[in-house]
């Protein structure tokens, strides 16, 4: 009997602990979530934020932050990865079909806006994180923008005289350098999609340049 009381409160004692399990795995996950989405404001305010500046913008303690990420550099990589995604999952449904000038044109303005939201976790990794894992990251995006690319050189909308890569390396140069110039109040943020069109449609397109 004493053995069949005993096996019966352990298991009466199970559920109990594995839903404390369960609200403690909910309540990491949520502060994980906080912290990725505080970390772009307070890098925004201040580019050196310190890792107790990002946990204060998160309302979460510095061990709790620590408890997620060990380093303010694992801190930035994850939030890049988690802005690109986000990201990603906008650009994912820009039409890419038409024309391909139009297409282009489209997807440029939408990378230049999502770039506005995430320019300051991006400009903090630049500088923090190794270029080869920031390009890591940027596959996907890279991936439909070289697609878009060559389908415009096969219809003859874009220059075929200049390598894809080039063209490529070309937009991307463009779009930081645009957001060098709004951080330095040189270019108005809301102008910047606009210019940033003008400049590689002029550079890119076949017209003239044959």
């Amino acid at each position: 009997m004493p053995n069949g009381t005993g096996a019966a409160g352990a298991g009466e004692q199970k559920p109990v602990r594995r839903g404390r399990t369960a609200n403690q795995r909910a309540d990491a996950q949520r502060n994980r979530a906080k912290i990725l989405a505080a970390t772009p404001d307070a890098l925004r305010k201040d580019p050196d934020a310190s890792v107790a500046d990002i946990a204060a913008e998160a309302g979460v303690g510095r061990m709790t932050l620590y408890g997620h990420f060990k380093t303010r550099a694992e801190l930035i990589d994850a939030t890049l990865a988690d802005s690109l995604e986000q990201a990603e999952a906008v650009l994912a449904d820009v039409p890419l079909d038409g024309d391909p000038g139009e297409a282009f044109e489209a997807l440029i303005a939408s990378s230049w806006m999502l770039l506005e939201r995430i320019r300051a976790v991006l400009v903090v990794a630049q500088r923090e994180l190794q270029s080869t894992r920031i390009r890591e990251m940027h596959e996907k995006a890279e991936a439909r923008m070289r697609g878009l690319l060559e389908r415009g050189q096969n219809a003859g909308v874009f220059r075929v005289d200049m390598p894809v890569d080039w063209l490529l390396a070309v937009t991307h140069l463009t779009m930081n350098a645009a957001a060098e110039e709004v951080t330095a109040g040189r270019l108005d943020g809301d102008d910047a999609a606009r210019v940033i069109v003008d400049t590689l449609r002029s550079a890119f397109t076949a017209n003239g340049h044959s």
